[in-house]
């Protein structure tokens, strides 16, 4: 097939993904940011417990940066930095937050469940990555 030629794909590669995805997505990253503002004290109170270096400090800085990275991906608006803050956010957070390979029973339960929450939401953030460097 020559360069000029149509596989049958409607969608080019410098099309940002789909914006119904994108919402979804991003639906869940502002619940999880405005719930992150809303409990900020026992968030904090968690990751001074875990050992996180100034949390007082670093929870609502990370949970700001959720916030304004989820609006870049839904307006696909700086994609990579968007996508990369994501990344960064959920490298950072899911390990030191839901080690629940530290835990047992219920404890265990619920940051296992939330740690592959995590996982799926950190790859949807690399597909979103992805995405963007494919843009011309």
């Amino acid at each position: 097939m020559t360069d000029g030629e149509s596989t049958g794909d409607s969608k080019s590669a410098g099309d940002p993904p789909s914006a119904i995805g994108r919402a979804l997505y991003g639906g869940v990253l502002a619940y999880m940011a405005l719930d992150g503002f809303k409990n900020n004290e026992k968030r904090v109170e968690v990751a001074e417990a875990k050992g996180v270096p100034m949390p007082d400090v670093l929870v609502p800085f990370v949970t700001g940066m959720l916030f304004v990275a989820n609006l870049g991906v839904v307006f696909w608006k700086f994609p990579r930095a968007s996508a990369g803050a994501l990344i960064a956010f959920f490298l950072g957070t899911t390990p030191a937050i839901h080690d629940f390979w530290t835990m047992e029973g219920k404890e265990r339960h619920g940051n296992k469940i939330n740690f592959l929450k995590n996982l799926a939401l950190l790859g949807g953030a690399i597909t979103l990555l992805d995405a963007a460097d494919n843009e011309e």
